[in-house]
């Protein structure tokens, strides 16, 4: 079983910057993703990172997020600069065992002047 619970969400005006965290219970956490979802919109992909530190972006991110993690603490980051109207949306963190894939609760971030 795992559990995942994100952190660092909040209102921030166009420009600025915000970090939020994904911790996870368990042992032997491999792949994250961060994912986000806007209001009348599907859930897309923003980032993920492997074990090893590896990670891809989406194109509407890259060059503004970086995703990172800390394997001691079972924590992955995604701190994100630059922000537009447009990332305005619910972040998820998601990883997978082969039994299921685990999703945290969310957490809201508001770009808004």
């Amino acid at each position: 079983q795992v559990q995942l619970v994100e952190s660092g969400g909040g209102l921030v005006q166009p420009g600025g910057s915000l970090r939020l965290s994904c911790t996870a219970s368990g042992s032997n956490i491999g792949m994250i993703n961060w994912y986000r979802q806007a209001p009348g919109k599907q859930r897309e992909f923003v980032a993920r990172i492997s074990r090893g530190g590896g990670a891809d972006y989406a194109d509407s991110v890259k060059g503004r997020f970086t995703i990172s993690r800390d394997n001691a603490k079972n924590t992955v980051y995604l701190q994100m600069n630059s922000l537009k109207s447009e990332d305005t949306a619910v972040y998820y963190c998601n990883t997978a065992t082969l039994a299921r894939p685990y999703w945290g609760q969310g957490t809201q971030v508001t770009v808004s002047s």
